[in-house]
């Protein structure tokens, strides 16, 4: 008796655990799901440096509601499908893309447009044949907490915390990730920096203030450190832009 209840309960536990697994599995592990089409445009699908890894963009019409877009990552066989940003909906993944691998391949650079004239940057570190993101946040909102404790935050006379008042919020790449930035002629380690230009405007503001167009940090992959290289000084003097008063008629 106490043996056959035994066996039975072995029986019962692996039966438990094997759903267990299945259940835990990703969900994602077939790629994308039969609502969702892929947009084949060549400057749309991209390839990392290794040619190991390729990703490629999926959109879902919501009818009224807009594009719903998902980012997925295949091997170099098309297999191992990852979904680069679960979880995301209409509120921030309603536009493509743009990416940028970094020379090794281990690190991938999104440029989201996120509204008419927005943009963000995600940061997201390999692990084999998947990228997860490698920041708690998106990398745009850690340059900006870090613009606004710099000198030239100072200068704009605006309230670091209430940054909805900005016009136009919009974070980009500087060129050059690609060969590390060769041009610049800061001959960095391989696929150390980020270099992320910041940007906004003061639109429609009754009493224009200053705001800055592309002002320069870097970001260290290592350290996960931003610092302003003294190389970027004086094109930075050059970004703080002061509006001229409106005429009165």
């Amino acid at each position: 008796m106490s043996g056959s209840w035994v066996r039975t309960t072995a029986i019962l536990l692996a039966g438990i655990v094997c759903l267990g697994l299945a259940t835990t599995a990703p969900t994602h592990a077939a790629g994308p799901g039969p609502e969702f089409k892929m947009r084949t445009d060549e400057d749309e699908i991209y390839t990392s440096p290794d040619k190991q890894i390729r990703l490629e963009q999926y959109y879902a019409d919501k009818a009224d509601e807009g594009f719903l877009y998902q980012f997925w990552t295949f091997d170099d066989k098309r297999q191992h499908a990852s979904l680069l940003n679960p979880g995301e909906d209409l509120e921030f993944a309603r536009y493509p893309a743009g990416f940028r691998f970094s020379p090794d391949s281990q690190w991938l650079v999104r440029m989201q447009k996120t509204g008419s004239g927005s943009q963000s940057l995600l940061l997201y570190r390999r692990n084999g044949f998947e990228f997860s993101a490698a920041t708690p946040k998106p990398l745009s909102d850690m340059a900006w907490d870090y613009f606004w404790g710099t000198p030239t935050a100072k200068k704009l006379r605006r309230n670091p915390k209430d940054r909805d008042q900005l016009s136009h919020v919009f974070a980009a790449l500087v060129k050059g990730m690609d060969d590390n930035y060769a041009w610049l002629n800061q001959h960095w380690p391989d696929s150390r920096y980020v270099v992320i230009s910041l940007n906004f405007d003061a639109q429609g503001e009754d009493k224009p203030l200053p705001y800055i167009e592309d002002w320069w940090c870097a970001y260290d992959l290592k350290t996960g450190k931003f610092t302003v290289p003294a190389a970027f000084a004086e094109h930075n003097a050059k970004t703080v832009t002061t509006p001229r008063p409106k005429r009165r008629l």
